[in-house]
């Protein structure tokens, strides 16, 4: 699941939510926001049963990425639409 939530200075926190048993061990979102560098954004264990991690850009900015998880099993998001192998996720918020 990706949240996204719209900054005072306009700019939108995308937060990247995976359930805790998805995948053992440690997982990383990599993407094009990050040069694809595995271990920069690792999800985090939260008190709810879930990992996230969260990054800030322009409003409008198209990431592509995919999960990175232990013993280098790449896999993408199941909630969100992909463009060939990768997940793609626009950082706006709709005019609702």
């Amino acid at each position: 699941m990706i949240k996204k939530r719209r900054q005072k200075n306009g700019m939108v926190t995308v937060t990247w939510v995976l359930p805790a048993d998805v995948h053992d061990g440690p997982v990383s979102v990599v993407g094009c926001f990050n040069d694809w560098t595995p271990g920069m954004h690792v999800l985090g264990k939260r008190s709810n049963g879930t990992r996230s991690v969260s990054w800030t850009a322009q409003s409008g900015t198209e990431t592509k990425f995919r999960y990175l998880g232990h013993g280098g099993r790449w896999f993408n998001d199941p909630d969100v639409a992909g463009e060939g192998d990768d997940s793609v996720v626009i950082a706006e918020l709709s005019a609702s």
